[in-house]
């Protein structure tokens, strides 16, 4: 039977830490599980509450299946139950139990369990706006101190208390119980850096790479551009960026920058004294300073260490603070960046956007705008830091100890950083291929999937997965020009470093030896050149990733720089529609110079009246339409409406007067009553049931299982083409325009379906100016006035009954389009008796 002898072994305290040659086994195994578990539970706690308001369940497809995640897991259970092994072993095999033993194993085992929750939670959950990659400082934290702790006892080795001896059968089982804390806690860590449970990239990047519409294109960048250097034109790259750094009319984020500012001055001044009292340590232990000024000097240099953290204060109280505030100024510079660059695409000509490349410029969107938060964080928290340690380093070994430190400091600087840009320079080319190589993958595959009817018609599966793994080996040869390139600079970089490390250090040396230095002046010389070293091993990185950021946001900087073709004039007046009395005076107009479209066009359309635009392909019909809605400016003459040129006027208020029902309908991937009702954004649901019915599509609409709710898919897949031409009418309804405009607006409808349209539209047009354009010219017979057009001319005009009295141009055209027809409907007729001859 167990007996519990007293909370510590042998009647000792726990207040002798310090026995023996080593810690008091009850004085660690109190400590340990204590401190552990303090920090499980406090920091796990901010952590568990940060996650419960501003995280996210990963999608499943997301989370990673791994086994060394499951691995994890078994060594934290693991962990967690060995305490109890060894409760069992005290006392079953050895019947003497102590309280600390208990205590050791309760804290011990919820201190695991609490870092299993923080795991699992990690693993099926994702903050908001999160872009790291690997567990959080809590986690990462509590293994390294468990793997401390059991380094820890090593310094106890000497101690008779322990178990290092393995003189008994109680000693090698408690050194095996150490044995396996070690080695689970060692690969803990270890897994830990890896992160195997965790998405190899920030969650929103998996997303955004998975949703983007990437189509077969040629790369934005021009032959020039590849060959220009990454910092042409910095200058105007900087202007602007710059705007949205300092975030005009938001106070709070503008002292926010003010105090970002100030923080990292402050950190440039912390690593100026942390190796100065680390030296004042050395010098004092050396020189036996008394108890209470050598601990007065520790205290001060740990807490300067606290605020500095890790080398470069990476991990430090100040950073961390920076880098937690600076993450609004973030959001807000990319908020802006994007909006901006949105709007202004949307601002861009017809004539650009019947040209782009889109899955090319959603490429050049991601890319360019992910790249402005980091190329503004490594432009102003570590390009600009690292100079001004340099800088302060040069002038404080010249001053305080000799210029040949400041000359060594000087020289291995500059020669790093010079070979650093010569050599990153001449690799950009290599990035900027990879680059190309990985659009052309990417949108070779896109463009493959999107076609798979073609492809599986001709018979082409083996011709596509060639041509994609054509594309896809050579970017893997654009990729290892990168890596190999990459690590001939971090070479160059560690050879420099070295050298320059060894030259200082052997010159302290020497004047510790000649009795000008002390040996804290050598500590304080060693500390601080690798403290600087660090930051100036990443300024590699930070430059490089500068770089690739310029060369990510290049196809972005030509999207701001893309000239809107068509654009109000300064002081540019509303548009004041009365009577929509439309006016084409002496209109030329050419797509490409010397090529006229339409040549010395003149007409004029009386209010409520309907005119008609007739002719063959190419005539230049659609065009008159694209030029009145001012898709483009005319080359010469002069549209007007109610008097006034529209070109002299907002393209706003032109527009809004003016209703398009096109040919080509394309619908918004939502409802059907959200479709309708892009014609009057504030219409109620009645009004757009009214358009509906007026188009002839309510019925329909309300036949299928969501009626109003239905999902049209994508641009309006899923309904036929009468369906989406329907809708189209139905929104120019809703929007209630003075003046109609119809692009064959019934061309993709069956013949009922179509005179069923022309009896609305007719009630829809009346008194309302209209223009239409039209293929079938037994929909226009009604026109007021019909313009026949022919290579970019005005051949004919007049009404129906006066150009069939001509015998001209449309004379022809309306008795080829009736023999058509009449052809049509006896094979019609004649299909039917001998479809019911085979039923019988």
């Amino acid at each position: 039977m167990a007996v519990l002898g007293g909370y510590c072994e042998g009647n000792n305290s726990i207040t002798q830490a310090w026995v023996q040659q080593g810690f008091q086994p009850c004085f660690f195994f109190t400590l340990v599980p204590s401190v552990l578990l303090s920090v499980c539970l406090l920091l796990g706690a901010l952590q568990y509450a940060c996650y419960a308001r501003f995280s996210r369940a990963m999608e499943p497809k997301y989370i990673p299946r791994s086994h060394l995640y499951r691995g994890q897991v078994l060594l934290s259970l693991l962990l967690a139950l060995q305490p109890f092994g060894g409760l069992l072993w005290q006392g079953v095999g050895l019947r003497q139990l102590y309280g600390y033993m208990l205590l050791y194993a309760c804290l011990w085992a919820l201190s695991w369990g609490c870092a299993i929750a923080l795991l699992q939670l990690e693993h099926t959950r994702v903050l908001a706006h999160d872009r790291t990659r690997g567990h959080g400082t809590v986690l990462l934290l509590f293994w390294a101190l468990a793997f401390a702790a059991e380094n820890l006892t090593l310094v106890c080795w000497r101690s008779p208390l322990w178990w290092w001896a393995l003189e008994d059968t109680n000693q090698k089982v408690q050194f095996g119980f150490w044995l396996l804390r070690y080695v689970c806690t060692f690969m803990l860590f270890i897994l830990g850096m890896k992160a195997p449970g965790l998405p190899h990239k920030p969650y929103m990047l998996l997303i955004n790479e998975e949703e983007r519409d990437v189509e077969n294109s040629q790369p934005l960048l021009t032959d020039a551009s590849r060959t220009t250097s990454t910092w042409k034109d910095f200058r105007r790259k900087l202007r602007l960026l710059v705007p949205y750094v300092w975030p005009r009319g938001n106070h709070l984020l503008q002292g926010l920058v003010l105090f970002c500012m100030a923080l990292m001055g402050l950190e440039r001044a912390i690593n100026v004294f942390v190796p100065i009292y680390y030296k004042n340590i050395v010098n004092e232990l050396t020189m036996g300073a008394p108890w209470h000024t050598l601990a007065w000097t520790v205290c001060i240099y740990v807490g300067l260490k606290f605020l500095q953290g890790g080398g470069a204060g990476s991990t430090g109280f100040v950073s961390n603070l920076r880098t937690f505030l600076w993450v609004w100024v973030q959001q807000f510079t990319n908020r802006q960046v994007q909006v901006q660059l949105f709007a202004h695409l949307h601002g861009l000509s017809l004539r650009w956007h019947l040209g782009r490349r889109t899955g090319e410029v959603l490429r050049s969107v991601d890319r360019g705008t992910s790249s402005i938060n980091s190329l503004l964080s490594y432009i102003i928290f570590s390009i600009v830091p690292t100079i001004a340690d340099i800088v302060i380093g040069i002038v404080y070994f010249t001053s305080v100890f000799s210029a040949w430190f400041g000359l060594i400091i000087f020289v291995c600087m500059s020669l790093y950083l010079t070979l650093t840009i010569f050599i990153t320079e001449w690799r950009t080319k290599y990035r900027r291929d990879m680059n190309t190589r990985d659009n052309e993958a990417k949108s070779r595959a896109v463009d493959s999937l999107l076609n798979f009817e073609t492809v599986k018609y001709y018979n082409a599966e083996s011709y596509e997965v060639n041509r994609f793994n054509n594309a896809i080996v050579k970017y893997q040869v654009s990729e290892w020009k990168v890596s190999a390139s990459l690590g001939l600079l971090n070479q160059t970089q560690n050879l420099v470093i070295g050298l320059g490390l060894l030259a200082g250090s052997l010159l302290c040396a020497y004047f510790v030896t000649e009795n000008k230095l002390q040996v804290g002046d050598f500590v304080l010389f060693g500390t601080y050149i690798i403290q600087l070293y660090t930051p100036l091993n990443w300024f590699g990185t930070y430059y490089r990733m500068i770089q690739n950021s310029f060369v990510d946001m290049e196809n972005m900087f030509e999207l701001f720089h893309e000239e809107q073709e068509v654009k109000d004039v300064v002081n540019a007046s509303d548009l004041r529609v009365e009577a929509g009395h439309i006016e084409f005076e002496n209109v030329h107009f050419s797509y490409i110079d010397g090529k006229e479209i339409l040549q010395d066009v003149s007409f004029s359309v009386m209010p409520g009246q309907t005119l008609a635009l007739v002719g063959p392909s190419g005539s230049g019909k659609s065009t008159i339409i694209r030029l009145l809605f001012r898709f483009y400016d005319v080359r010469g003459g002069c549209i007007r409406i109610d008097g006034q040129d529209i070109s002299q006027v907002k393209q706003a208020s032109l527009r809004a007067h003016i209703g398009v029902v096109p040919q080509d309908t394309v619908l918004f991937n939502d409802t059907i009553a959200n479709n309708i009702r892009y014609g009057r954004i504030l219409a109620t649901d009645q009004e757009v049931q009214e358009a509906a019915r007026a188009a002839d599509i309510h019925d329909r609409i309300l036949s299928f299982p969501d009626g109003y709710n239905t999902q049209v898919g994508e641009r309006g897949l899923k309904l036929s083409g009468g369906e989406k031409q329907r809708v189209a009418i139905a929104r120019t309804i809703l929007k209630g325009p003075h003046i109609i405009l119809l692009d064959e607006a019934t061309s993709a409808l069956d013949t009922e379906t179509e005179r069923n349209i022309q009896a609305s539209l007719a009630k829809v047009c009346a008194h309302h100016t209209t223009i239409v354009v039209a293929h079938r010219l037994s929909t226009v017979v009604g026109a007021d006035q019909i313009l026949v057009l022919k290579d970019g001319h005005i051949v004919e005009r007049g009404r129906h009954e006066e150009l069939l009295q001509k015998g001209g141009v449309y004379a022809g055209m309306w008795l080829q389009q009736q023999t058509g027809d009449e052809s049509e409907s006896k094979e019609h007729r004649t299909e039917k008796p001998q479809s019911s001859k085979k039923a019988s």
